[in-house]
């Protein structure tokens, strides 16, 4: 069953830096589209950011647009979130999953595959 594996959270001041990686076992992450999501207590999980299984293609919600920055390296199959001038606002778990395509309309509506979260990694901002 595929897993994904996400680090690099961590406590970080308002205006700080953080950079996420998501990796994953069972399958071959370079050849899909791949978002990144976040999710705080009590609320559902919230679309962030989403790239291209070519890296072509990258899309975020208006929230990060600007601060945020992913990538990815399809040779070692790792996707990253350049997170940057972080508010305490984006204090969350954060997720990577498998999108069908990765699109505003679809990151915006939280749209991914049909696999399991992984463990997320949290990102706390605070001073």
């Amino acid at each position: 069953q595929p897993q994904f594996v996400e680090s690099g959270g961590g406590l970080a001041q308002p205006g700080g830096s953080l950079r996420l990686s998501c990796s994953a076992s069972g399958f071959a992450l370079n050849f899909y589209d791949v978002g990144w999501f976040r999710q705080v207590p009590g609320k559902e999980h919230e679309g962030v950011s989403c790239i291209s299984s070519s890296g072509e293609g990258k899309k975020y919600v208006d929230s990060v647009e600007g601060r945020f920055m992913i990538s990815r390296d399809n040779v070692k199959n790792i996707i990253y979130l350049q997170m940057d001038d972080l508010k305490p606002e984006d204090t969350a778990v954060y997720y990577c999953a498998r999108m069908g395509l990765c699109s505003l309309s679809g990151i915006r509506r939280s749209v991914r595959g049909s696999d399991p979260w992984g463990q997320g990694t949290q990102v706390t901002v605070s001073s």
